[in-house]
């Protein structure tokens, strides 16, 4: 169900509060550019704000407007649960449910604070007590900008809150190639352009500032680990803990690694099964109307959209690889046509 309770938590910021942003684990563009651009306007409206992430974020988005003042649970615990029990409010951006937080989360869940959800995944959790919760849009990012506007506070928009929008946008659509048949996401990007983004320079900072053992670690990926199976138009690739480890791994280096599976001639369901951490974690893609999100759910505890979702699972990479495949052939006849 899509929820805007705009009014309502315009009502409940009214008044100065302690407000927390936090978001997923693994935090990609769109959570790190939602959650600082949330920051930004919250602060000009003269709230005291903190942002959290459980883990860090890759180092293609350390460029972003505010990035410096993000508090990372894994490095600081202590300091991050005296401000999760000092907060007003809780606001989750870009993730559906407490248990994508880790262990913020139980601390989130037993608060007194009042949580509020800006998300645009589906299968909300009930745990909130206000939501911002669309799934048609491209991002959490394009609900932020549509909360400021519903504020009427377009006049608060600058350029740092519009760069970190932006890039919420263009890492969430593939640089607005998928999830993005929504007239007004394109109307709010060319708002965005006229508070002086570069959009060139930030396509640069995000997609080109790859390491020479990212590329290489993208190569092996292909050439190697890279299994098509066209009698079930699908594509996978297995990624060990050893692959990983040879290869340098840094925080978002598998980002869009997926994707290239995808992008096989007749290809319309990708996975990417990875292990690190103890876990097995697996990227989901699809084209059409073939959903990814009840596959994760349904079979892998996991979630996301209809196009894009992931789970982790405590199996091993080998035992998650064979449940995939023994699964595939009741999805047979959806994948031959998913248009």
């Amino acid at each position: 169900m899509e929820n805007t309770d705009f009014i309502d938590i315009s009502q409940l910021l009214s008044t100065r509060r302690r407000i927390l942003i936090t978001t997923h684990t693994n935090p990609d563009g769109d959570a790190i550019g939602a959650s600082l651009a949330l920051a930004s306007y919250l602060k000009k409206k003269r709230h005291q704000v903190w942002v959290m992430v459980p883990d860090p974020y890759p180092d293609f988005l350390a460029w972003m407007p505010g990035t410096q003042e993000v508090l990372v649970y894994k490095k600081q615990p202590e300091i991050c649960e005296n401000i999760v029990n000092q907060a007003d409010v809780i606001l989750a951006a870009d993730y559906n449910c407490f248990d994508r937080i880790n262990e913020i989360g139980p601390l989130a869940r037993n608060s007194r604070a009042v949580k509020i959800l800006v998300d645009h995944h589906l299968n909300p959790s009930d745990e909130f007590d206000f939501r911002i919760s669309v799934s048609a849009v491209s991002s959490t990012s394009e609900l932020v900008y549509n909360f400021i506007e519903a504020n009427g506070d377009l006049n608060l928009m600058d350029r740092e809150i519009a760069e970190n929008i932006y890039t919420g946008i263009i890492t969430d659509t593939g640089s607005l190639s998928y999830s993005c048949n929504y007239i007004k996401t394109y109307l709010i990007v060319a708002e965005l352009f006229k508070l002086g983004i570069d959009g060139e320079y930030i396509h640069r900072l995000v997609y080109d500032t790859y390491s020479e053992s990212r590329l290489r670690l993208l190569g092996y990926s292909i050439s190697h680990q890279l299994v098509v199976l066209p009698e079930f138009h699908t594509a996978y690739i297995t990624l060990t803990k050893s692959d990983l480890d040879r290869f340098h791994h840094q925080i978002g280096d598998t980002e869009g690694i997926v994707n290239y599976a995808l992008s096989i001639e007749g290809i319309n369901l990708a996975a990417l099964f990875m292990e690190r951490d103890g876990i097995v974690k697996i990227s989901f893609r699809s084209k059409g109307n073939f959903s990814v999100d009840c596959l994760a759910r349904d079979h892998f505890n996991g979630g996301g959209h209809r196009n894009a979702a992931g789970a982790n699972c405590s199996t091993t990479i080998n035992e998650t690889v064979q449940l995939f495949l023994k699964i595939l052939p009741q999805f047979q006849s959806q994948l031959n046509s998913v248009y």
